[in-house]
């Protein structure tokens, strides 16, 4: 069976989308390591976040410019959406490190972005696989994945947050910047998840 018949381009849409947000990840990754040259990051980013919206308009016109889909619209959509939330995500995240002007990044950063480099490559490994339309059964594991490094993540977070907020006579302001930062990171991978409850539920659903 075939998810979405024989036209290809649903896939090669929803494949790029999660493309997106993996390069997104890995380029903050790299920025988390890199604030020397925070500037060509935060470009690289921006170009990043620029085509995976291309992806989501073209794909958001194909759904509802196509009388019958093999998949219900409600299901590409919502995965769609999903996809694009991420990388948008990724790119916030990182952009607050520029408005914010922070001259070096904190121990826990990069560990953090790891994560969500993780997280990201499982979705697209799920995104992937719709395209061979395996059971659930066989993609259990990935799903499995997916769930233990966004229970990682939440340890970590709340690990940085306990650093930051207990650190001797903090800079309130600093505070707060970083904790926005943290928080757009945990949004991120929160909705990795999210997106594969989405690949998940459509899996079952076309099984």
């Amino acid at each position: 069976m075939r998810l979405f018949g024989k036209d290809l381009s649903f896939y090669d849409l929803l494949e790029g989308q999660a493309q997106s947000a993996y390069d997104a990840a890995r380029e903050f990754h790299a920025l988390s390591q890199d604030f020397g040259h925070l500037d060509q990051h935060l470009q690289k980013l921006d170009a990043i976040e620029h085509d995976a919206d291309q992806l989501t308009h073209q794909l958001a016109n194909k759904i509802d410019s196509t009388f019958v889909t093999p998949l219900d619209k409600e299901d590409l959509h919502t995965l769609s959406s999903r996809l694009d939330d991420i990388t948008d995500a990724i790119e916030a995240a990182a952009n607050r490190i520029g408005i914010y002007r922070l001259p070096a990044p904190r121990p826990d950063l990069e560990p953090l972005v790891a994560q969500l480099v993780l997280i990201t490559q499982a979705i697209q490994e799920a995104v992937a696989a719709l395209r061979h339309a395996y059971s659930r059964e066989t993609m259990q594991p990935l799903f499995i994945r997916v769930h233990e490094i966004e229970n990682d993540s939440d340890g970590r977070f709340r690990q940085a947050l306990d650093e930051l907020f207990n650190t001797p006579n903090p800079d309130p302001l600093m505070v707060i910047k970083w904790k926005e930062i943290y928080d757009r990171i945990e949004m991120a991978i929160d909705t990795c998840e999210d997106a594969a409850n989405v690949v998940e539920s459509v899996v079952v659903k076309y099984a």
